[in-house]
């Protein structure tokens, strides 16, 4: 076989190899995005909306601790930057697959000195790491 077409079928093996390739990256922002399945190493990038100056806050319950291991701390920020005091914005979490298995990454929103009050919103999310 000719280098030419030997190098061209090569190439053209290891084009079809990445794009079999998952996304590195899994971003979510709504709850109905949910359950999701992610492969070992993937980046799972959770946003949802946020307000800390009404006092209410994200508090993650259930981390899917056994799947899934948390790379940065909530970051808070306010892409609209409208100038106005007590305007919202988004919190996000990253978070990485590192193990196979199923589990529950839930999320609520409440105010945190009053535990004992009823969540106003939650994000729970199932998910399976192949």
């Amino acid at each position: 076989m000719p280098t030419t077409r030997l190098l061209a079928l090569l190439s053209f093996a290891l084009l079809a190899a990445c794009a079999s390739q998952p996304k590195q990256n899994v971003t979510v922002e709504k709850q109905s995005e949910c359950p999701l399945q992610l492969h070992e190493g993937q980046n799972l990038t959770v946003t949802l909306p946020s307000n800390p100056t009404t006092g209410y806050r994200w508090a993650i319950q259930d981390s899917a601790g056994g799947i899934l291991r948390k790379v940065s701390p909530e970051v808070y920020s306010n892409p609209e930057d409208t100038g106005l005091v007590g305007s919202g914005g988004f919190s996000t979490w990253r978070f990485q697959a590192f193990a196979k298995g199923t589990g529950r990454l839930l999320l609520t929103y409440q105010q945190p000195w009053a535990p004992e009050e009823a969540p106003v919103k939650a994000f729970d999310c199932s998910i399976t790491v192949n």
